[in-house]
This record gives C-alpha cells, structure tokens and sequence, in this order.
C-alpha cells in the first residue's frame, strides 16, 4: 500500500504542477529534492511571483525511522518505527478576490521492532480560505467535494465536512480559517471498509481537486481590486498564519519528527500584516465574511 499511495501522489504533484503553470503563464514551480538524515526525502515545489500564484507549493514526501519520543507519546505507543509518505499544497493568489487553497493526502504505518506492521490509516482533505466571499465559488468547492464523497459512502460529506469546520478553526480568534471542505484523518481498515477501500475514497478525493478549485481561480484571477482590499487580504492571511503555527497538527508533526523546516513553512504567505484591534466596517463585504466565518454554513 505505501508503494502504491506514494506512486499516486508522485503523478498528482505532476498533474497539479503543470496545471498551475498553464494557468499563472509566467511563474514555473522550482523542485527542490532533499533528504531526511534519520531515513527518507521528498520533493519540495515551490511557485513564486507568478501573475496569479503570488507563492504556493505542492510538496511531496515519504519518511521513516523510529518514531520520536514525543510522538510515541501523542500516539500512545511504545518504540515502534514508522513510514509517512503524503502530498501537501498551499496556493496563495496575488488578487484578494481569489482564495487561498489548502490540500493534504497522506497515509502512516507504524512497525513493531520485528519489523512487522502493526497500524495502518489515511487522512487528508481539502479547504477552501477566500479573502471575499462569493457563495457560488464555496457551492462550486463543496459540490466537488460531495461529489468524491457520495461516491464512497452517503455519509462521507457530512462526516468530513463537519470534521473539517471543526479543525480549521482558529478557537482564539472564535472563528473558522475559511469556508472549508473536508477533512478525515484515521481512516483505517475495519468491518465496512478494506484499506485499499480507504486508498480508493482517498485517492478520489484528491482526483477532484483541480476541477474544485481551477474554475474559481480562472475566474477571480483577473478581478480589479483596490489597495484596501489587497490589504484586507493581509490582514487575512495573518489568520492563516495563527492557524497553522498555533493549531496545525501536520505542522507539528513535521517539527516533532525533525522534518524540513522549509517545506514544512512553506504555507506561509509572504506578504501578512498584523493590526492592533482590527475591525472591518459594518455592512461591508469584509464583515459579511467574518460574519460567515462564526457559524459553520451547508454550501450544498
């Protein structure tokens, strides 16, 4: 299974990259391939200055070894040794009128000193971050999103949709990240569903992402804006940052297994502006956002 999920994420890192170059026309993504001392690599792409992607990255990798003390502890597991291998994308466009887009599909095994596999799962999801919200663009995301679901089981849309307003939220600032998506982790084998079940549902979710988000793209990219909403975008991105320094569970998993630091940052926008007490005017399009973003909302 780690083969063939590590395959799959090999080829949609390609088919993502050159459908994001075909759509920015100047930017191309630049690889960089590196390795992990305690066991394993990836292949880091990052996109920068384009006329649409202002900075992104779709970063593959796979790694093993020991499991660290710190996660053995959040695992609940004595000394076993694991391999992780998965596909993470942040896309942050230069027009504030596009929204920032977030992917991760990725799969964990953990061994036993003898070598021998003793836990298995999947996790992963998309969601959706706009700076200004236009509700035919989070139908659109959503519509995708329980299209991949329904085709697996009728409660999957529901389930991780609702897990996925739950984890992207920034519970200090009382509000969610974006508008969301989905979001499972812990998928393993059980009596309804083998695991190469689990790699079929997986693997479909990611299947769907370019037609989720590329039409909104194509059709935000070249909006007019003003330098006030260029700003607001800032000023939301500094949320995005919050998130995943403070809450971030692959962030931390990244840190704690001594992972590349600069791909596990490489989400972070470049240009973010912090202001004491913010608040958007009442009645303005800034403020029916955050007014969306209080209370988890069915899109479809």
């Amino acid at each position: 299974m780690k083969n063939q999920f590590y395959s799959y994420i090999q080829n949609l890192q390609n088919q993502i990259t050159q459908a994001l170059e075909e759509i920015d026309g100047k930017a191309k993504f630049k690889e960089d391939v590196w390795e992990r001392p305690e066991g394993g690599g990836g292949h880091t792409r990052v996109i920068e200055n384009g006329d649409t992607i202002e900075k992104g990255g779709i970063n593959i990798s796979a790694v093993h070894g020991n499991l660290p003390k710190s996660m053995q502890t959040y695992f609940k597991v004595g000394e076993v040794d694991f391999f992780a291998c998965g596909l993470s994308l942040v896309i942050h466009p230069k027009n504030p009128m596009a929204p920032t887009v977030h992917a991760n599909w990725r799969y964990f095994e953990m061994y036993d000193k003898s070598g021998k596999l003793i836990d298995q799962w999947f996790g992963g999801g998309l969601d959706l971050t706009p700076y200004y919200l236009f509700e035919e663009d989070a139908t659109h995301f959503h519509q995708h999103c329980k299209k991949a679901c329904d085709l697996h089981h009728a409660d999957f849309y529901k389930d991780f949709k609702a897990q996925c307003d739950l984890y992207f939220y920034n519970a200090h600032r009382d509000e969610a990240r974006g508008i969301g998506g989905l979001f499972f982790d812990y998928l393993k084998a059980n009596d309804s569903f083998s695991i190469q079940d689990r790699y079929d549902f997986v693997s479909q979710v990611g299947n769907v992402f370019l037609d989720a988000y590329l039409p909104i793209l194509i059709k935000r990219k070249d909006l007019h804006y003003t330098k006030s909403q260029r700003d607001w975008q800032e000023i939301r991105r500094g949320r995005y940052v919050e998130f995943n320094l403070i809450h971030d569970k692959g962030t931390l998993f990244g840190l704690k297994t001594k992972g590349r630091i600069e791909s596990i940052l490489m989400s972070l926008p470049p240009h973010v502006q912090w202001h004491y007490d913010f608040e958007p005017e009442q009645a303005s399009q800034e403020a029916l956002l955050i007014e969306v973003l209080k209370k988890p909302k069915e899109w479809v």
